[in-house]
């Protein structure tokens, strides 16, 4: 049985192997064939067409707002540059323009100029505080029009001016012919670098409810609103008597522009003192006096004093105490701007450099008190060795012996 089997194997082995060859010679022919060049026939080169690249997306106005609220650091840059584009000129949106350029204007002389000069003319001039010891908000308005809308400057006795509907030519002459009246100006890069641009229009006062929301003329809303602000924009009536809600976005856009420039002095006054760090860190000598540390601390207390004391970043002003309205405005414009996160954090920075300028102060101190220390102990050195050699000499004088000629008389003797 197993023979049998044996021999049956061995027979389907052999009927196998012609196959297997015939398979090895198939796959000899392929290979040959593919290495062998094949003439192509003679055809008429086609242009091949461009590529077309795939257009940008554009993204709706509606995720355009999502990504701006969802991104809080990247909101500010991509607000000035969208609000910056002329769709928004289409649609009859105007321009509001703020700048910063010094630390105080001179109201009265700025107000008599601006009558000599007969081009603007004075709606108000009032003040802001509960006890009305002077006025610091100029309020002016173009006498010759060269549109259908008003074009109206708000002046603030901090150092700010806000423009409304003023061209690119009249605000550089206006802020070139408001350096006389300042006090500690800006330089001009700093002021057109921390400027900020917002749109506004004007809107029938029947259409705004006291929430901002627009309403139809037959709506049973009994009170109305002459201003709101909503997704970046201003809307206003065009009454006589809605200065005083301009006024209050004027304020809000004030604050966040000075608060930029204090930010920016509080970033070059970082780099200032960078280089102390690294000498702490590599335990070299401190490459600063002590009287210039004492400037550099003083500097920043007096922009912690500016920031919580005389602004009124950290509270609304008392103007809005009994102007629940205006108040309620003023928030929502200084919470657009962020100006509550950016005061606490620019506290927090001030917090941290005054730390470090401790730190360099009592490190500067310990080294003039080693001086110091020095100095005493050389001195009672010095004196140390003065008394030695004062003590050798009356010594030596003292054992020195007194010669007498031996034919003298005794005196001694005699008496």
């Amino acid at each position: 049985m197993n023979l049998a089997r044996l021999g049956f194997e061995q027979l389907l082995m052999r009927s196998l192997r012609p196959a297997r060859s015939q398979t090895q010679w198939w796959s000899h022919r392929r290979r040959w064939l593919a290495s062998t060049p094949v003439p192509e026939p003679a055809t008429t080169p086609i242009p091949a067409e461009p590529v077309k690249k795939p257009l940008p997306r554009v993204k709706p106005l509606a995720e355009e707002r999502l990504e701006s609220v969802l991104s809080p650091i990247r909101s500010r840059i991509i607000r000035k540059k969208r609000l910056a584009t002329d769709e928004l000129s289409a649609l009859g949106f105007l321009n509001t323009r703020g700048y910063t350029t010094a630390e105080e204007y001179n109201l009265e002389d700025l107000q008599i100029a601006l009558r000599q000069q007969n081009l603007y003319e004075t709606k108000r001039f009032f003040s802001t505080d509960n006890l009305d010891v002077e006025q610091n908000v100029l309020f002016v308005a173009a006498k010759y029009p060269t549109g259908q809308q008003p074009r109206e400057i708000f002046f603030f006795r901090e150092g700010s001016v806000v423009f409304w509907n003023c061209s690119d030519i009249e605000t550089n002459n206006v802020l070139s012919f408001l350096r006389s009246f300042e006090r500690e100006s800006y330089v001009s890069a700093l002021v057109h670098g921390e400027s900020e641009v917002m749109p506004y229009t004007y809107i029938p006062s029947t259409t705004v409810d006291v929430e901002g929301d627009l309403v139809a003329e037959s709506s049973d809303f009994n009170v109305t609103s002459r201003a709101f602000f909503q997704n970046g924009k201003f809307f206003v009536t065009a009454d006589a008597d809605s200065f005083l809600y301009k006024y209050t976005f004027s304020n809000a856009m004030a604050q966040s522009i000075k608060l930029g420039i204090w930010e920016a002095t509080l970033d070059r006054y970082i780099d200032s003192i960078e280089h102390l760090t690294e000498d702490l860190k590599r335990g070299r000598r401190l490459r600063i006096s002590r009287a210039a540390m004492l400037r550099k601390t003083g500097e920043l207390f007096a922009l912690r004093h500016v920031i919580n004391l005389s602004s009124d970043l950290l509270d609304a002003p008392d103007f809005y105490w009994d102007r629940e309205e205006l108040e309620a405005l003023y928030l929502q414009v200084c919470s657009y701007f962020s100006i509550t996160r950016r005061t606490k954090v620019m506290n927090e920075k001030i917090n941290h450099c005054v730390e470090l300028a401790e730190l360099v102060s009592h490190n500067l101190n310990d080294a003039h008190h080693i001086r110091l220390e020095w100095m005493i102990i050389i001195l009672i050195m010095v004196e140390v060795g003065f008394e030695i050699l004062h003590f050798a000499s009356d010594r030596g004088e003292s054992h020195a012996l007194e010669l007498v000629p031996l034919g003298a008389p005794n005196v001694r003797a005699q008496q």
